[in-house]
């Protein structure tokens, strides 16, 4: 009768109220023995009364793990892997029970992960694929449990999920690709080293694969908490030499989702200044420059985004690319007549950010010689107050380091004029005035740049200035107008 008794007890327990008297009866501990039954029917309805009475109560699921209960449900998976009732409810216990760090360290000693993968490789509707991936995701948090699961060859039945998933639009198969990508991510977060290079056995869906990777960096996934120790651990792992093969390896290809995506996460690992020197070490300025006689705007939006983001605050990264002259000649180019105007406002900017952050006299005269200069004092005129900054340090930053190279490209691109129309115009915001009095203090120290000043009359301008609503403006014009007096 026992069969028949444990099927009886899975259906009561469906009701919430007889749970707990089955508690207090002591029946989760008088099922457990069940579970080594060989009967397929006494396993299934045992199975399914023990996760129906526990379901959510984290006590009982602590006793199961305890009394031994993860060694019965692995063996399950693997002596009745053909059976889908069986291993319907097999799995759901095991959902139930991934999060426990118990269960983990239980699941760590058996040969789970092996397991696990064949149902992947096995499972073929939805509902199966997001059990096993709940399972994995939990898995994938014990260190021990990630590495057997690489190991067991994980990543390539992901790769298979892709490959099949690929060009779907459906929004089931889209959310497969978003939880395959996602425990990819989880995979590379690991503190030890995994065998194998995960991203080198994806070779399709790529795309998918490297915005989670980016999503991750930059913090915007939720299930990540920490960026700047993801990206670190990333680097560890080697992960932007793979990137770096996959640039090399689609550099001619027409279709620039990967390439895309590889620059997007090679410019989120970028982010965190404590690995922008590792960034530089592991050539990725050099190699990416394969890239720069890319006619692919989206491409070459993403380059420039990532190489400015990797010159941010690192004077040696400003150095190396500022002293390039394919590049600089190529920034040039789309500094003055890129179409894509993403492309064409990128340029500018890291053009801007390699003066800005550099403190090296050969930058400032390469940059000067492709004649780069023009575009910066151009962007002092532009519509957005970010930018005009980011051009009014650049400038500032050069003239610091070497006024008398930039000289003649200033009076041939007219800055001074340029300066005193920001001045004297109302709608020029508080921080572009300054730092526009900034720069100008800078150009005093040049005597022909001093005439120029003097004769466009910006000392009336100073002295109107001086009574300005703002006090750090007021305070810069006295600065300023101090300097063109010849005072100290």
């Amino acid at each position: 009768c026992a069969v028949k008794a444990a099927q009886v007890l899975s259906e009561i327990v469906k009701n919430e109220e007889m749970k707990k008297p089955c508690i207090e009866a002591d029946l989760v501990l008088t099922l457990i023995p069940l579970l080594e039954s060989t009967d397929q029917d006494m396993l299934l309805h045992a199975g399914r009364a023990i996760g129906r009475i526990c379901y959510d109560n984290r006590d009982l699921q602590e006793e199961l793990v305890k009394v031994g209960v993860i060694t019965s449900l692995v063996r399950i998976l693997t002596d009745y892997a053909e059976s889908e009732p069986l291993i319907h409810v097999d799995l759901l216990a095991l959902c139930n029970l991934a999060d426990l760090d118990t269960a983990k360290e239980a699941l760590s000693k058996t040969k789970v992960a092996e397991q696990l993968v064949k149902q992947l490789r096995r499972a073929r509707n939805h509902e199966r694929l997001e059990m096993v991936f709940e399972i994995l995701q939990a898995l994938a948090e014990n260190d021990a449990l990630k590495v057997q699961l690489v190991e067991a060859g994980v990543q390539e039945a992901l790769s298979e999920i892709l490959l099949r998933l690929q060009g779907s639009s459906q929004a089931e198969d889209t959310c497969i690709v978003k939880a395959a990508s996602d425990l990819i991510v989880s995979l590379l977060l690991g503190e030890n080293y995994l065998p194998g290079g995960i991203l080198k056995t994806l070779p399709s869906r790529m795309q998918t694969v490297l915005q989670r990777v980016s999503f991750c960096c930059s913090g915007e996934d939720l299930l990540i908490s920490s960026k700047d120790g993801n990206c670190v651990r990333m680097v560890q792992l080697g992960v932007i030499h793979q990137l770096l093969d996959l640039l090399q390896k689609h550099a001619e290809s027409e279709d620039v989702s990967v390439q895309q995506a590889a620059l997007s996460a090679l410019r989120n690992l970028a982010i965190p200044v404590v690995i922008k020197v590792q960034n530089l070490e592991e050539g990725v300025a050099e190699r990416i420059h394969t890239l720069v006689r890319s006619e692919m705007p989206p491409v070459q939006f993403k380059l420039l985004e990532t190489l400015r983001t990797l010159a941010d605050g690192q004077a040696d990264a400003a150095e190396i690319l500022g002293q390039d002259p394919v590049l600089l000649h190529r920034l040039v180019q789309w500094c003055s007549g890129a179409d894509h105007t993403g492309v064409h406002g990128e340029a500018n900017r890291l053009l801007a950010s390699i003066l800005s952050h550099n403190r090296s006299q050969e930058v400032v005269k390469t940059i000067q010689e492709a004649q780069g200069v023009k575009h910066l004092v151009s962007m002092t005129t532009s519509n957005h107050t970010a930018t005009q900054n980011e051009a009014l340090n650049a400038l500032t930053t050069a003239s610091a380091i070497d006024l008398d190279t930039l000289e003649e490209s200033f009076k041939e691109s007219q800055l001074v004029q340029s300066l005193h129309k920001l001045l004297q115009d109302d709608k020029t915001s508080p921080e572009v005035k300054c730092n526009s009095l900034g720069l100008l203090c800078s150009l005093l120290n040049s005597d022909d740049l001093r005439q120029e000043i003097e004769e466009d009359k910006i000392k009336e301008t100073l002295e109107q200035l001086c009574s300005h609503s703002n006090a750090n403006v007021v305070k810069e014009a006295a600065m300023t107008l101090q300097l063109l007096r010849g005072e100290t």
